[in-house]
């Protein structure tokens, strides 16, 4: 099928709502919400551009692991989780809710946002399974701001709750490519809780392979999560995003730590933050299906063949 025909789910996988059976099960979840954020909305419609963009990367192989992840995965596409209009703390309870329901299933998840927000009630899930979570953040924020006494949980804040909350460790936290502004005291709480901060210049200066050996050392072996914010690429590079600052990664760089770091447990992950109203011929929709295809990619890897 041409990847402009049928019905676009991710990946053209299957839609559907439980795991057939057999093999391992990976699902993938629409997390239409923006009500988080900050900045200039339009995120809502991240992830139908992201499955639109997405199947072009359909009847073949990722070119270094040689292979895909229908090959090796029971995967499906699972549809929305639906958000309640206007009620920002009634949409996350229903992301959580959804999200669950797939995880309890035994699918390991793929959100697709969304603004970051969506992140806090997908570690819920995740960790109500598995555990307080080691963490990847690819990210131009810290996101770990305390919010006001009126609006507490946002796109800026849900780490912050994530670790106050015992979702995920903070020592076995690392944030990869930071380049934007952030007051003294939010960077000094982040610091004093253990996360490891990896800014985009220290990438560019340091190289993959050292960069992904201190990611590695930080995540160790427990249940690890990904979470990936499109706005840690540069936004010449990823322009469709809520909060664009300057001085970011390059899409090669994110994705060849990615693919360097198939070993880490891996037992989740989303991309957040496209928002295509302000995206350029659907470049950033286009690495943000990317980045979620060689993610499942990495799970197929260590999975053995049927």
């Amino acid at each position: 099928m041409p990847p402009y025909a049928g019905i676009a789910t991710f990946l053209n996988a299957p839609h559907r709502r439980r795991p057939e059976g057999g093999r391992p099960a990976a699902a993938v979840l629409g997390l239409p919400f923006d009500l988080g954020t900050t900045n200039r909305p339009g995120s809502r419609f991240g992830p139908g551009a992201i499955r639109a963009a997405s199947r072009t990367l359909t009847g073949d192989d990722h070119p270094d692991l040689a292979l895909s992840p229908e090959e090796r995965l029971d995967l499906y596409d699972a549809g929305d989780a639906v958000p309640i209009t206007a009620d920002l703390a009634g949409s996350l309870e229903a992301i959580r809710a959804t999200a669950a329901e797939q995880i309890g299933a035994g699918a390991r998840l793929l959100g697709l946002g969304g603004d970051h927000t969506v992140t806090l009630p997908l570690l819920e899930a995740t960790a109500a399974r598995h555990g307080p979570l080691a963490l990847m953040q690819f990210d131009a924020h810290v996101d770990s701001w305390a919010g006001t006494p009126t609006a507490r949980i946002y796109h800026g804040s849900w780490l912050r709750h994530a670790i106050e909350r015992g979702l995920v460790d903070p020592r076995t936290t690392v944030q990869v490519g930071l380049h934007s502004p952030v007051d003294r005291a939010t960077a000094a709480w982040t610091r004093d809780q253990g996360v490891t901060g990896l800014s985009a210049e220290s990438v560019h200066l340091d190289g993959v392979e050292r960069t992904v050996e201190r990611i590695r050392a930080v995540l160790g072996d427990r249940p690890a999560y990904l979470t990936f914010d499109i706005d840690g690429i540069d936004p010449g590079l990823a322009p469709g995003v809520a909060c664009p600052e300057a001085g970011g990664l390059f899409p090669w760089q994110a994705l060849a730590m990615l693919r360097r770091l198939g070993d880490i447990a891996w037992v989740g992950a989303d991309v957040v933050e496209t928002c295509p109203p302000y995206d350029q011929s659907d470049v950033t929709a286009v690495l943000a299906a990317t980045v979620g295809w060689t993610w499942l990619c990495l799970l197929a890897a260590r999975t053995p063949p049927a």
